[in-house]
């Protein structure tokens, strides 16, 4: 096949307004455990700017616990049984905040999450239906937690799926890109933030 006809097959089309960018987890605490987010976020308003440029809605995805929310966790949650009893991520706290670098526009919409993906806890499959939205790019950490989840789970709502490789991380670099190789490509079509950026030009 000529390598011209080979391009075109694998760059993707979207259309603005079914198409939502999805930054998630992107908070004091989650990025506290990378040893520099510096990329990441870069990557992040990158991402985020050529979404904003191409009239793509853009939706923050966080997690905050209220008291509610921490009593609520049972005891054998391997995840957040600890959350819970320790009082991590409390809602109205500054660790919870979403980092400056990527802090939501007025217009932007933002949910808040008491479990690991996007689509758990929320009313965000509504409010993407609502609009008619059937495809999202994802971006944020950590990629073996809410970038897994939220792909798993919006697949089986059928979804049109997308992943920015460089607008995800892990603390566990060899997992980020075992999942990102072997995993995620089963549910999403993994693109850099430039290729983004691209195809989104085109």
């Amino acid at each position: 096949m000529d390598e011209m006809m080979k391009e075109s097959l694998i760059v993707p089309v979207f259309t603005p307004n079914r198409t939502a960018l999805l930054l998630m987890d992107m908070q004091h605490f989650t990025l506290a455990m990378l040893e520099d987010p510096a990329g990441l976020l870069e990557q992040a308003r990158s991402a985020r700017r050529a979404a904003l440029d191409a009239d793509i809605e853009v939706v923050h995805v966080r997690v905050a616990f209220t008291e509610e929310d921490h009593a609520a966790v049972p005891d054998h949650h391997r995840v957040f049984a600890a959350v819970a009893s320790s009082g991590i991520a409390a809602e109205g706290t500054p660790e919870v905040a979403i980092h400056p670098d990527v802090r939501p526009e007025p217009h932007e919409h933002v949910v808040t999450k008491t479990r690991i993906g996007a689509l758990t806890t929320t009313q965000l499959d509504e409010f993407l239906r609502e609009r008619e939205i059937n495809t999202l790019v994802l971006a944020g950490l950590t990629t073996s937690g809410v970038v897994l989840s939220t792909i798993t789970d919006a697949a089986d709502r059928d979804y049109r799926l997308f992943v920015l490789s460089d607008a995800c991380a892990d603390p566990n670099q060899d997992l980020h890109e075992t999942l990102l190789s072997s995993v995620v490509p089963q549910h999403a079509e993994v693109l850099t933030t430039a290729e983004f950026t691209t195809a989104l030009h085109r």
